[in-house]
């Protein structure tokens, strides 16, 4: 198996460090619903697991929840309500979202606000090391105090683009960048050495892969427009860190999802949310017209390729339903399995690998029409169906009513809870399992998914 990598710039064998797969990939900032680009993302990562799982791999995926950042107290004040009160919306929407996608939930979604110690400690020993340094109650990590940087984007430090801002002037270089941020009247804070404060953004995913999955990563995943700055600087902050090089043996990066000539945005403006495309579209198809396209190349989102990827899995649909002729000469598939392995084994070309299942459709039809036995391609179907992801079932949408409607049963269970009225919250869980949703309860509360 073959994968390329950002950081290299061409094609690696894969051999993981361990009999664990350890793979990062970095979440979402939960201040706003998600947009059909973090469906594209998180469904060409789930795919990648998925292949690695089909392979033999064990694979500990690990994603973040980035839950404080400027963004989030800035939409929460927007609103007039708490911090928290955002983050637990959102976080919740999150799930729903990529459940309804049918993504395999990460092994572990740690965040930023609960790995704090521990960011605190990172950024001590960079201190002590020399990398970071302290000015006016921040602290920042000193760039040209690492002589790999610009490994990832292939520039010098010298070549990097540095925007002057209020802040430049607390830094011993523009280059420089924050570990940790001086509180602001009004934000939240956690204390620190160096004052009340809280995290930069990069630090959180240095303190959260190297805590749950080691010193050095087999993948790191995110999109193109996270090279630079993010995974540029937890590389230097990292290897600084650890003194362990590298940090992360692969870098995958996915393609940006275009709306027209732009990118599809939440500062632009132009964005199809993860609920508006499942009113319209299957999860299968969603995930069809993302992987009719090479995961590092750029998607250009578009009604009628959706409505191709629709039709493309009813056509799987029927296939599993044709005739077989129990008796009759069996159907041959292993040239499509061994083509489909061959395609995603180089770094998982989907679109050739898809190629491969519609053939294989093709000839389960044909070798139904001709009275052939078809039992066997119709399993190799599924199975291939599987480690892509599709389901191939009829899917049931829920309409933005019927969302409101589940929402609010949830919110009188847990009021009945609360009262310690166990029987009607036990109704309510009963009602809701009749209209085919799966509730958890959590410390952090109930989340909801369609049950499968």
């Amino acid at each position: 198996m073959k994968i390329f990598s950002t950081l290299s710039g061409q094609k690696e064998e894969f051999v993981p460090l361990g009999d664990i797969v350890n793979m990062y990939v970095c979440g979402v900032t939960v201040y706003d619903v998600c947009h059909f680009g973090h469906a594209l993302s998180y469904i060409s990562f789930d795919v990648i697991r998925r292949y690695l799982e089909y392979r033999g791999y064990k694979v500990k995926y690990v994603q973040n929840f980035t839950d404080i950042d400027d963004k989030i107290i800035n939409r929460a004040s927007e609103r007039g309500i708490p911090w928290k009160d955002l983050i637990e919306q959102y976080i919740a929407e999150y799930l729903v979202d990529m459940d309804a996608l049918n993504i395999k939930r990460a092994t572990i979604y740690p965040r930023a606000t609960e790995e704090v110690p521990r960011i605190i400690e990172v950024i001590k020993t960079l201190m002590d090391k020399g990398h970071a340094y302290q000015s006016e109650g921040s602290v920042y990590f000193r760039v040209r105090s690492f002589p790999g940087y610009g490994k990832l984007t292939h520039q010098s430090a010298e070549d990097m683009r540095t925007t002057t801002t209020a802040e430049t002037e607390k830094k011993e270089d523009p280059l420089d960048f924050a570990l940790w941020k001086a509180v602001k009247p009004g934000e939240p804070a956690w204390h620190s050495p160096w004052g009340e404060g809280r995290p930069g953004w990069h630090i959180e995913c240095t303190a959260m892969s190297i805590r749950h999955l080691g010193n050095i990563l087999d993948i790191h995943g995110g999109g193109q427009d996270l090279i630079f700055p993010h995974h540029e600087n937890e590389i230097a902050q990292s290897e600084c860190y650890t003194g362990v090089e590298p940090f992360v043996r692969i870098w995958m990066h996915n393609g940006f999802l275009q709306l027209g000539a732009d990118k599809m945005s939440k500062s632009l403006g132009n964005l199809v949310t993860v609920k508006q495309a499942l009113e319209r579209n299957s999860p299968d198809a969603i995930r069809l017209f993302i992987l009719g396209s090479y995961y590092r190349m750029p998607l250009r989102y578009s009604l009628e390729a959706l409505d191709a990827a629709e039709a493309g899995i009813e056509r799987m649909r029927q296939a599993l339903k044709a005739e077989s002729q129990e008796g009759g000469p069996i159907l041959n598939t292993e040239p499509f399995k061994a083509r489909f392995i061959e395609s995603m084994d180089d770094d998982f070309s989907a679109p050739q690998a898809m190629a491969a299942m519609f053939d294989l459709v093709r000839e389960i039809n044909r070798g139904a029409e001709k009275g052939m036995d078809v039992r066997k391609a119709q399993e190799t179907l599924k199975e291939l169906a599987g480690v892509i992801g599709f389901t191939l079932q009829e899917t049931k949408k829920h309409t933005e009513v019927e969302i409101n409607l589940i929402a609010g049963l949830i919110s009188k269970r847990n009021e009945h809870r609360k009262a310690r009225q166990w029987k009607q919250a036990d109704d309510i869980r009963d009602q809701l399992t009749e209209l085919g949703i799966a509730i958890e309860d959590t410390p952090r509360g109930t989340t909801w998914k369609i049950a499968r």
